[in-house]
């Protein structure tokens, strides 16, 4: 498996670009992981996010805890639109089972979401932060 936070970004974006309800508000290329405001809006980008070790077990099964925050951008739209992509997106990841290349997703869901203002006041931001905890055999 790769590293837990690659693999949760992965799954994620796999799973936002098959919902119709999220691609007719932020077409998929539009949709990545990265760490700066970007250059195509709308758009929603996941952080670095982080990993929490739990070690390993009898059988080398390890397991962690990852948390990320997905950013929603949106020009010319205001906050009004950031929240109702962030409503779509959250309702897209409610309640799946994330399918994680070489592992297990056992938990994930969405724990808050924030819409922190621009010194720009023609972009909208929204933060969705998500956590799960990642199961996989070494």
């Amino acid at each position: 498996m790769i590293e837990p936070t690659l693999a949760l970004q992965t799954a994620i974006r796999i799973l936002l670009v098959g919902k119709q309800d999220v691609t007719k508000l932020v077409p998929a290329d539009h949709i990545r992981s990265g760490s700066t405001r970007p250059d195509k809006k709308p758009c929603i980008i996941m952080s670095d996010g982080n990993t929490a070790l739990h070690g390993q077990d009898y059988s080398s099964q390890r397991t962690a805890w990852v948390y990320l925050d997905l950013h929603i951008w949106t020009l010319d739209a205001g906050q009004d639109a950031a929240k109702k992509i962030a409503g779509v997106v959250t309702a897209a990841l409610d309640k799946w089972n994330l399918a994680i290349e070489g592992g297990y997703c056992d938990h994930f869901k969405v724990t808050a979401s924030r819409f922190p203002r621009d010194p720009n006041p023609a972009y909208g931001h929204g933060v969705l932060s998500v956590e799960a905890l990642i199961r996989w055999i070494v």
